[in-house]
């Protein structure tokens, strides 16, 4: 699968041990709108998908994540790889931890009719709901979120992805 790009913080020279926690995420673009999971609480704009669990490949790590937090069934026969962004910076909850995160990408469909969510209680206490929106606006949200406990990296990440589907022609 091809690098999309890095994001390095650059901020690890005092980090003793890594902690590793790669994640797989869908792209279903219909019309010229994109499936992103909408944090009302904190108003921001992510991929569905998340964490793999155990040995479990990205693939079926992308189709579980998007049905549970979209409701989205992904059709396998339409699962193609788009790309990876490798992340690496200071863990936010320990100094001498170094994160380090393979976020990898599928462009994919999914049926039209969606099925019951499926929330991690963070996920529920942020109303996570699926909206199927105009790229520049999931962009110019994520470029201006300010009250979220999440690291930044991960809202500038997904507006970047949006930019190089605009780029390559995808939306």
């Amino acid at each position: 699968m091809r690098l999309l790009f890095e994001m390095d913080k650059r901020d690890y020279d005092n980090c003793t041990h890594g902690f590793v926690r790669n994640s797989a995420r869908s792209i279903i673009i219909r019309g010229k709108k994109i499936a992103m999971i909408h944090s009302l609480k904190y108003d921001y704009y992510k991929f569905p998908g998340g964490g793999m669990e155990g040995e479990e490949s990205p693939v079926r790590a992308m189709i579980r994540e998007t049905r549970e937090e979209a409701g989205l069934v992904v059709r396998p026969d339409t699962i193609k790889e788009y790309g990876y962004v490798h992340r690496i910076q200071k863990s936010d909850k320990d100094a001498t931890e170094c994160f380090v995160q393979d976020n990898y990408y599928y462009l994919c469909d999914a049926e039209n009719e969606t099925v019951a969510q499926c929330l991690d209680n963070y996920e529920a206490m942020e109303s996570f709901t699926l909206e199927f929106v105009e790229p520049h606006i999931a962009i110019q949200k994520n470029r201006n979120v300010w009250n979220s406990p999440h690291n930044s990296m991960m809202f500038e990440r997904e507006a970047r992805v949006i930019e190089l589907l605009i780029e390559e022609g995808l939306l």
